[in-house]
């Protein structure tokens, strides 16, 4: 039997995950509007990202479930990159993304959301 899922917690990783990526890409596109954000803390912040990802993997259906359910309430870019990271065959990690055509991938996808 599989463990239960706490939906809480798999709302929270959700959450989460988009956020850090949205604070991830901001800080790729604008590198000295935080000094702070060293190598160390960037990979940091990566790291955190991926593990909030995987929790969202392990949770399967009701992960994506989730995930749609947050984007659905806030269709912004991080909940977006949440729903299309959680859609894929096999897990992407952030680090192998092509990080131009995520972001040609949400504005486009979110433009269609919004109409």
């Amino acid at each position: 039997m599989p463990a239960p899922v706490l939906r809480e917690i798999v709302r929270q990783h959700a959450e989460m995950a988009a956020f850090l990526w949205t604070v991830y890409d901001h800080h790729l596109l604008h590198p000295d509007e935080n000094p702070d954000m060293d190598e160390v803390r960037l990979a940091r912040l990566v790291e955190r990202l991926e593990a909030h990802l995987d929790g969202l993997r392990v949770a399967g259906e009701v992960g994506r479930e989730i995930a749609q359910e947050r984007y659905a309430e806030y269709p912004e870019a991080g909940e977006l990159f949440v729903v299309r990271m959680l859609d894929t065959k096999r897990p992407i990690r952030v680090g192998e993304l092509e990080l131009e055509k995520v972001r040609e991938y949400l504005a486009a996808n979110r433009a269609v959301r919004q109409r």
